[in-house]
């Protein structure tokens, strides 16, 4: 599988300046393994001293490629199941430090995003940024319908463009590592890469995160203990938020281990569990940056782009999992852990219980309740992930989530257990799973669905019966393994199709010297000889092409 000409032309600058950076920081015997075009691999050299890990170096890399890579790194954390701890620990350290875009660049995006004139909107506007990132950027502004100060979240012009183009090299350089590097494949990196360009797509929207704002509001269960910006939305697009502002402390300013900082930690908890496990829709990145206190003393979670959503079904399995851990029982998890992904694959039981067993171990003691439980659950998910298990991508986020809690948590009081915080939630989930009227409605739901799919068995099966009777009948078969023999004839046919355009242009620009065809120069006909020079040229490239080819 290669870069079409096409694609390697229009993204050919971008690609050399990737593989030049990652050259640079150490990375190119990856690269060798790699089915590069030839100008890419002119473009590879090896860094002379490599004195950080490969993860601080690939960490360094994400931030020198800029907004993209960055942003990707950062989605990338969110997944423990498919990275090793040690570059989540990496990639959460990565920081945005992108300029903002002018005034004048951002308005024409604020006001097709308001539809209506700025001065009819705002009594005021700070037109210089307050915050900036990678996607997106925060001006302070005030209504005049009432007169409150609120923050407006801009998309950066042009983003998604540049979006595309990275992601488009990204996943190519995805597919090749799956296909040439076999530690790589029970990963599907190809996989990984659509899925973080998926969810920055679904973050790139606002919409969707004042939707979450408007469903969190509505359905906070401690409201006395914490809250969220409110949202205008009349105001709220595609590229364009507007929210109440936030005047609150940064955690960083509260005392650890004072009276206020074990009952902020202890709130937080609560509600982030309360979230996870009874509501089923959570903010996905609760960490200090994203948390204010504000003047009574409220908890609030701000930049809800990255949020995770848990089906009933998802969160009792969780239950499951969560006592299966606190028990240590690594042939519990094991099993549960198998039955989560519904995964069709055959499972080596005897190797994941082992890994499970030391992940666990590793971070958690269970006769004494001790240990980072975050830490545990994040190994717990990568090694699912090593060994072919595929779990829903909100596990990963509900992971990421619960390691913010825990840190924020021991980083305001030194005491803090995150078990004693999620345990009554358990509690609280088992009851209601368990509760006799829900188990006879879901059993009373169970055999209504199931009297109505055999009520529909024989219309199906007459359907059936009819294609047959009409020759109508069509059976879909998809042959796994044959991309590269689709990649080999499509290759193929370009060239047979460039050496007919060759033939084409000798045989025309022989025609045309022969008959003297003007304009003429120098006693020669100019297109014969423009003929004759692009047959050449072509004529090279597919012998370089074909050569380049041939098995060393």
């Amino acid at each position: 599988m290669s870069l079409t000409p096409f694609e390697f032309i229009a993204n050919a600058v971008r690609a050399k300046e990737i593989v030049t950076v990652l050259a640079r920081y150490g990375f190119t015997d990856l690269l060798q393994k790699l089915d590069l075009p030839p100008r890419l691999m002119s473009a590879l050299g090896k860094m002379g001293a490599e004195k950080q890990s490969q993860w601080e170096r690939l960490r360094i890399v994400m931030e020198e490629l800029g907004p993209t890579f960055i942003k990707f790194g950062q989605l990338l954390s969110m997944r423990p199941d498919v990275v090793p701890e040690a570059l989540i620990k990496e990639l959460r350290k990565l920081q945005e430090e992108v300029p903002p875009v002018s005034y004048e660049q951002i308005r024409p995006i604020l006001e097709e995003g308001i539809g209506q004139d700025l001065n009819s909107v705002f009594s005021d506007f700070d037109e210089a940024a307050v915050a900036g990132a990678s996607m997106a950027q925060v001006h302070r502004a005030r209504l005049i319908s009432t007169g409150e100060w609120v923050a407006v979240k801009i998309q950066r012009p042009g983003i998604e463009k540049v979006i595309d183009a990275d992601f488009d090299i990204l996943m190519w350089l995805a597919k090749q590592a799956h296909e040439r590097i076999e530690d790589l494949r029970p990963i599907n990196l190809p996989d990984v890469v659509e899925a973080m360009r998926d969810g920055l797509e679904r973050e790139l929207d606002f919409r969707r995160e004042a939707r979450g704002l408007s469903f969190f509001s509505r359905r906070n269960a401690y409201p006395e203990e914490v809250c969220s910006p409110k949202i205008f939305e009349d105001f709220c697009t595609r590229r364009v938020l507007v929210m109440e502002w936030i005047d609150g402390r940064r955690l960083e300013s509260i005392i650890p281990g004072s009276e206020e900082a074990k009952r902020l930690a202890k709130a937080g908890a609560r509600s982030m569990f309360h979230q996870i496990m009874i509501q089923g829709y959570f903010h996905a990145d609760p960490h200090a940056g994203n948390i204010r206190v504000m003047p009574d003393g409220k908890l609030c979670f701000l930049d809800w782009g990255a949020t995770g959503q848990l089906t009933q079904r998802m969160r009792y399995g969780l239950v499951d999992l969560f006592r299966a851990f606190v028990k240590a029982d690594a042939e519990q998890v094991t099993r549960i852990g198998i039955n989560l992904a519904d995964t069709g694959e055959s499972i080596d039981r005897r190797r994941m219980e082992r890994d499970v067993n030391l992940a666990i171990r590793q971070h958690y003691n269970a006769d004494t309740g001790e240990g980072d439980v975050g830490r545990a659950i994040l190994s717990l998910l990568y090694v699912f992930g090593r060994n072919g298990i595929d779990l829903a991508r909100d596990y990963s986020l509900m992971a990421k989530a619960i390691l913010c809690v825990e840190e924020t948590g021991t980083t305001l009081d030194e005491t803090f257990n995150i078990k004693d915080e999620f345990e009554p939630v358990l509690k609280k989930l088992i009851l209601e799973r368990r509760n006799p009227k829900r188990v006879a409605a879901a059993f009373r739901d169970s055999l209504f669905l199931g009297i109505e799919q055999l009520q529909g068995i024989p219309e199906e099966g007459l359907r059936i019966l009819k294609k047959i009777e009409k020759d109508n009948l069509k059976i879909n078969l998809q042959h796994r393994g044959l991309e590269d023999l689709d990649d080999a004839i499509s290759d193929a046919s370009n060239k047979i199709t460039l050496g007919i355009i060759i033939g084409c242009l000798l045989v025309g620009s022989s025609l045309i010297v022969t008959s003297n065809t003007p304009p003429i120069v120098f006693g020669f006909p100019i297109l014969g000889i423009v003929g004759y020079v692009l047959s050449f040229l072509l004529g090279l490239y597919v012998a370089f092409d074909i050569l380049r080819g041939r098995p060393k």
